[in-house]
């Protein structure tokens, strides 16, 4: 019940609780207060530069589409080697690389702004742009405060989401006894499923560099049929054991049942052959030897599709072991 003391708030100007909204309530306002060729908010991490939420007039620009962070405008604002509002791109030498680049690509950038978000430790999260294919008015750069305001906002929502984001893993992570594997110690395909279901609005929101690794053991049947189930429970653990060692604390390990094993690995997609190749090393010489599959988890794409991926690369790998084209 209301007093005559209180005021009632309209909903939709409450503050946004989650990054993601935060996000598209700031390009959104920019794109129409401002409007350039396209207004995005962007994740760096793993040497890439990718697009979370983007409000796009003329480039097509859309979630998930990313550049090698040496090859970006961005990059130079971060360094300090250009200002954060460049109405012509054309007069910086310092930007004559990525122009070129951006133009070859059919992608012609004549103005470009930036600002940095930055993470609750200070660390670069990604950045807030806008860019334009024609050059702008030198009178343009009066929007610099305005941007600075803006990322510095979205800089606090991040570690707000990101607080809020670890309770609630740290939460789950308490009552988590039902979703583990009693044999390994690892998730459960229950737990495996569940963590793919909770992550993944905070990895869209968040943009994280990630891929999914499927992988099936090459050998399990037959330690069970010549040593028995007792020696194959054991041949299961000690494979738990050794990619425990080789991944990174944190990312998800599961056993999905019988000799299938899968986890989310946090690196970006040009880690992903090299952290095959170190999986099959450190189980090789663990004597559990594994078909492996990986793909990269797309922003837009999520999850589930880099899940199918990733296991129809693992059989594609089973197929090329079988065949003695793959050691």
């Amino acid at each position: 019940m209301i007093t005559s003391d209180e005021t009632m708030i309209v909903t939709d100007v409450g503050p946004p609780r989650a990054f993601d909204q935060a996000c598209r309530m700031v390009v959104d306002y920019l794109g129409e207060t401002v409007p350039l060729g396209a207004w995005a908010v962007t994740r760096v991490a793993a040497g890439w530069q990718t697009v979370l939420v983007a409000h796009d007039r003329d480039y097509g620009l859309a979630p998930g589409a990313g550049n090698r962070w040496t090859d970006t405008m961005c990059r130079t604002m971060i360094s300090g080697e250009t200002p954060r509002v460049v109405p012509d791109v054309a007069l910086r030498p310092e930007l004559a690389a990525p122009h070129e680049s951006a133009a070859a690509l059919d992608f012609p950038i004549g103005a470009y702004v930036g600002t940095p978000i930055v993470q609750p430790g200070g660390e670069l999260f990604g950045t807030l742009l806008g860019i334009n294919r024609d050059p702008m008015d030198p009178g343009f750069v009066e929007h610099e405060g305005l941007l600075d305001l803006l990322s510095s906002l979205l800089s606090s929502v991040l570690e707000a989401d990101t607080t809020s984001v670890e309770s609630a893993r740290e939460l789950e992570r308490a009552v988590s006894d039902a979703e583990t594997d009693q044999l390994t110690g690892l998730l459960n395909r229950r737990g495996w499923t569940r963590w793919l279901e909770r992550e993944e609005e905070r990895f869209r929101r968040f943009g994280d560099p990630a891929c999914v690794v499927m992988m099936d053991l090459d050998g399990l049947k037959t330690v069970n049929d010549t040593e028995g189930h007792e020696a194959g429970d054991r041949y299961l653990q000690r494979t738990a054991e050794t990619l425990r060692h080789a991944t990174r604390h944190g990312d998800p390990l599961a056993r999905l049942g019988g000799d299938e094993f899968a986890m989310v690995a946090t690196v970006g997609p040009d880690d992903a052959g090299p952290l095959v190749d170190r999986l099959h090393r450190v189980l090789d010489e663990a004597g559990t030897p594994c078909s492996i599959g990986v793909a990269p988890v797309g922003v837009a794409t999520g999850f589930s599709e880099a899940v199918s991926e990733a296991d129809a690369a693992m059989y594609s790998d089973k197929r090329a072991r079988k065949a003695g084209t793959r050691s």
